[in-house]
């Protein structure tokens, strides 16, 4: 079984939050992003992507932050396709929640955990 080490936090800190928002929004959708964020806008994200638009509250910064590390695992290697479908599919490893509850309930290392665990069974 391959070990999958990951960079996310060196990717991330190379990618900008409004660039975070973008690839979310066009790899899960607005009202997806808007999920994972707690927020009941279904398009602000769309407004968060903006250069001249407004900031979130820091933790929607950081479910952003958090989402984004773990689509750009799961996306890397799967496909934004596949990485959609396993952001909304019930997890085995997050007690059949999605990793979209997982991560809007402050529970980013296990939706991480859970990312990892699908890729690495993936390429084995």
């Amino acid at each position: 079984m391959a070990t999958i080490k990951t960079t996310s936090s060196v990717q991330t800190a190379r990618v900008e939050f409004r660039e975070m928002v973008q690839i979310l929004n066009a790899g899960l959708g607005a009202t997806l992003v808007a999920a994972i964020t707690g927020n009941k806008d279904l398009k602000v994200s769309h407004r968060w992507a903006r250069m001249d638009g407004p900031m979130p509250r820091n933790d929607a910064v950081q479910r952003i932050v958090h989402a984004y590390q773990v689509w750009d695992l799961v996306a890397s290697r799967e496909g934004d396709h596949v990485a959609r479908l396993w952001f909304m599919g019930m997890n085995p490893r997050l007690d059949d929640d999605t990793p979209i509850d997982a991560l809007r309930e402050g529970k980013p290392k296990e939706a991480m955990a859970a990312a990892r665990a699908f890729v690495e069974d993936a390429l084995s």
